[in-house]
């Protein structure tokens, strides 16, 4: 994908409704989980995203043949022609990860690059390979590349020593095919794990889970599916946001309210006022954001991937905020950036933003370093005085459906321009 650069006019009111589509972190380990039959398969409320298309492109390089249009996934994998994942598309996305449980477990071998993605930290592969090698796969790794082979694979029992969502979804992956009952300890228990679960029982797997505890009973062959793919909880997180910076108003649409509950909790206590229906949500800003202490955790704690837009709505807070960072050591990348549009942002330590406000920002050139830290800065231009340029904006493309279109359409001044 060409690198792309926003150009945003500022301020500007947002109000009115948005639309969510399907997430990204549920879509790719189903798109994934394709591999473990050859039957065909339908996926719907697919995210036209950039991540989703490498996906896809990295399924076809292995002989699977499908087709994704109008959010709408097609795909058969029949007769795999190769068993080594192509190396520059899983350098693009630390998703490719994910098709490292379901083809072992399908194929018995596979080779794959370490993955690429948002550089926001330490990611614990070394979970999906611990995991792997107690159900019976022999694993190396040279040149920054694993190769794995197993027969069959047989069940384990095994304790995640921290939470891990794609540990969680490729040990599921890889055991639904494993010979015996696998037992998975402190897994994760976010929406996009469960969606996959639901997934995959549809496809004849037996998963059940108890907490933070899943159990795999393998079978010897999974079915074709069709399943619609969960709303996108962060983007509907983000879009949230969006309405609780004054002076705005945004009806968030198509969305799950309860997966989004200790968010909306922390936007009821900086001051918003907040409606909801089976399927909507309806923020309207306080015109004196209160200031509040905020902590990443794992589902249902506040969630990681909102903590830089919510970096964002703090700088409009009236007071002293904190806001600590449990889950990456290196996600406080968009600070900087925010700070020379006149924010005043300190990491008070390593895992801990103090943010004073309100303060009124400025428009300036900014460069995008992450997928999550884009969203925060695009939300920085639409508040800020004057124009702010982002560059590096692909990164946005990679999780968010046509983000600048819905923000314009709810009243921004966004220009999206292929560099």
């Amino acid at each position: 994908m060409a690198d792309i650069r926003l150009e945003i006019n500022g301020p500007t009111r947002l109000h009115g409704a948005v639309s969510i589509s399907g997430a990204k972190n549920a879509a790719l380990p189903e798109m994934a989980a394709t591999l473990l039959t050859p039957s065909p398969c339908q996926l719907g409320n697919v995210p036209m995203v950039e991540d989703t298309r490498i996906m896809l492109q990295t399924i076809a390089r292995l002989g699977g043949v499908g087709r994704l249009e109008k959010n709408q996934l097609r795909i058969q994998n029949t007769r795999l022609t190769t068993f080594e994942v192509d190396r520059e598309l899983a350098r693009k996305t630390r998703a490719s990860l994910l098709i490292l449980g379901p083809l072992l477990a399908r194929s018995g071998r596979v080779t794959l690059s370490l993955p690429g993605g948002c550089p926001i930290g330490e990611r614990k592969v070394n979970y999906h390979l611990d995991g792997l090698s107690r159900m019976g796969a022999r694993i190396s790794q040279r040149d920054g590349r694993i190769t794995a082979a197993a027969d069959r694979l047989k069940s384990t029992r095994y304790h995640f020593p921290s939470v891990s969502v794609t540990g969680t979804e490729n040990l599921v992956m890889a055991a639904v095919l494993a010979q015996g009952t696998t037992v998975l300890e402190n897994c994760a228990r976010e929406p996009e794990v469960d969606d996959l679960i639901d997934l995959l029982n549809r496809s004849g797997a037996r998963i059940t889970r108890n907490g933070s505890d899943i159990a795999i009973t393998g079978v010897k062959a999974l079915c074709g599916f069709t399943h619609r793919v969960i709303p996108d909880r962060i983007e509907a997180g983000t879009y949230m946001i969006a309405g609780a910076l004054p002076p705005n108003e945004i009806t968030v649409r198509d969305c799950d309210a309860s997966h989004n509950r200790r968010l909306l909790d922390i936007l009821t206590a900086v001051g918003c006022t907040i409606s909801r229906g089976k399927d909507w949500v309806r923020i309207t800003s306080s015109p004196a954001p209160a200031p509040v202490t905020i902590a990443t955790r794992p589902y249902p704690g506040f969630p990681t991937d909102l903590q830089a837009q919510m970096t964002t709505l703090l700088t409009q807070a009236d007071g002293s905020s904190t806001l600590t960072e449990n889950i990456f050591e290196n996600r406080f990348q968009h600070s900087s950036e925010l700070n020379k549009m006149g924010a005043r942002i300190r990491q008070s330590g390593p895992g801990d933003l103090l943010i004073k406000g309100p303060t009124p920002l400025r428009g300036a050139t900014l460069k995008s370093t992450d997928l999550r830290a884009s969203a925060a800065l695009v939300l920085a231009g639409i508040i800020a005085e004057g124009k702010t340029t982002i560059l590096n904006a692909m990164q946005l493309f990679r999780g968010y459906e046509r983000m600048p279109q819905k923000l314009n359409r709810l009243g921004a001044s966004i220009k999206s321009i292929k560099e």
